[in-house]
């Protein structure tokens, strides 16, 4: 399966992608046998334009439309060793080793970023611009790929700005983020952006059935409810609990009557986003302390005295524990705000006569009753409310504090 193949909807990044990475290769073999890289190789391949390929890229796209995806699929089409290529095939043949490497996150050569936490420090963005200034070791390209790069601090942001600005010959960097205006304008002005659109319910759904073996009408509903984002498609179509929490949340609108049933579902939301993070980290915790402390010796007794530096990391990898916990509480907490959004939207689209289809067709009893109970300008004021929480919750508002304001909010209208 080529490594183009998960990527949803987005015919034309792929396009480009895929003539950098033609570019990218001739620009290698061009450097082997000293050709200009515009022109056709020994091969008979066809000639290609090296500017095309450029040495950072920016992809930018509403949450689930595979920026990640896309990137990665990039950096396997940029180590792609098909023998096919000599012969005019597509780079990412999602065979060879390279693609497998890459797409398994296991290549030498392609080094994936991520933040357990809230965001990524300077001292993490100082190394990668180190490591940036190496040669390849497999003679081909050296890639960073950041799938957060918004969470990347001031700092950070600037450290990055030094390996991008002067970029070494075989270095490419990958930065994923939600929209431009979450990169440095400094940044942003030396990368090659390309935005990425939300893929059709229809398009997803054929993925999940292709890729992940869904029931046909089970992947359908997923999509719908997923609203364009891939990832949390999937998981409502493989996970019943995903898909039970859902339908815990969407009681809310019905459950907002009086002060004590706001309270109550603020508390309800706020303890399984809790409960959700504790049971994440519940088995992964444990694993990386237990192979922490394997790596220092630990396992093996050592007359029960800790090796020397093994306190200081045990502390540091608990407070990335810690941080990551509250990470995975705020990102629980967006996916169910998200899902009041969809119901709200749907709520809207009957109230002003939409013939579109609904997001939550399932909820077509509660959302007729919500539709019938008010006007329309009462539902924009609750969809502002869920986009206040949102915003409360990005500012660091403790999330019950935010949540009951929330559900105060829907219950004025």
């Amino acid at each position: 399966m080529a490594v183009w193949d998960d990527l949803v909807g987005q015919e034309r990044v792929v396009e480009q992608l895929t003539a950098a990475a033609r570019a990218a290769r001739a620009t290698v073999l061009a450097g082997r046998s000293g050709a200009a890289p515009a022109t056709a190789t020994a091969t008979g391949e066809p000639a290609v334009n090296a500017s095309l390929m450029t040495h950072a890229w920016l992809f930018t796209g509403p949450p689930g439309a595979g920026q990640t995806t896309a990137a990665r699929a990039f950096a396997a089409a940029l180590q792609c060793t098909s023998p096919d290529l000599d012969m005019g095939g597509t780079p990412g043949c999602g065979f060879c080793d390279g693609c497998h490497t890459v797409m398994s996150e296991s290549h030498a050569d392609v080094k994936f970023v991520r933040s357990d936490g809230l965001s990524i420090g300077v001292g993490d963005m100082r190394d990668l611009v180190l490591r940036a200034s190496s040669y390849p070791t497999g003679g081909r390209w050296s890639v960073i790929l950041i799938d957060a790069a918004h969470r990347l601090t001031e700092a950070a942001a600037n450290a990055l700005l030094k390996g991008v600005e002067e970029p070494s010959p075989r270095t490419v960097w990958l930065l994923c983020a939600p929209s431009v205006q979450d990169t440095l304008p400094t940044i942003r002005s030396r990368c090659r952006h390309l935005v990425l659109g939300t893929p059709s319910a229809d398009a997803v759904a054929d993925l999940l059935v292709r890729r992940d073996g869904v029931e046909p009408s089970l992947a359908l509903l997923a999509a719908q409810v997923g609203q364009g984002d891939i990832e949390r498609s999937r998981r409502l179509a493989v996970d019943e609990q995903a898909r039970s929490r859902r339908l815990d949340v969407l009681r809310i609108p019905l459950e907002v009557a009086d002060i004590g049933g706001c309270l109550a579902a603020a508390q309800r939301l706020v303890d399984t986003a809790k409960a959700d993070a504790e049971a994440l980290a519940e088995t992964r915790d444990v694993k990386e302390t237990d192979d922490l402390k394997a790596v220092y010796g630990a396992a093996e007794g050592l007359g029960g005295k800790a090796p020397r530096g093994m306190a200081g990391a045990v502390k540091e990898l608990e407070k990335r524990q810690k941080s990551r916990a509250t990470r995975t509480r705020r990102e629980t907490l967006g996916v169910a705000l998200l899902d009041l959004l969809g119901f709200y939207r749907d709520v809207l689209a009957l109230q002003l006569g939409s013939t579109g289809a609904l997001s939550n067709e399932d909820q077509r009893p509660a959302l007729d009753k919500v539709a019938s109970a008010g006007p329309p300008e009462g539902t924009l004021r609750r969809i502002e409310a869920i986009l206040d929480c949102r915003r409360a919750l990005d500012r660091n508002v403790d999330p019950l504090l935010a949540v009951e304001a929330m559900t105060v909010a829907l219950r004025a209208g």
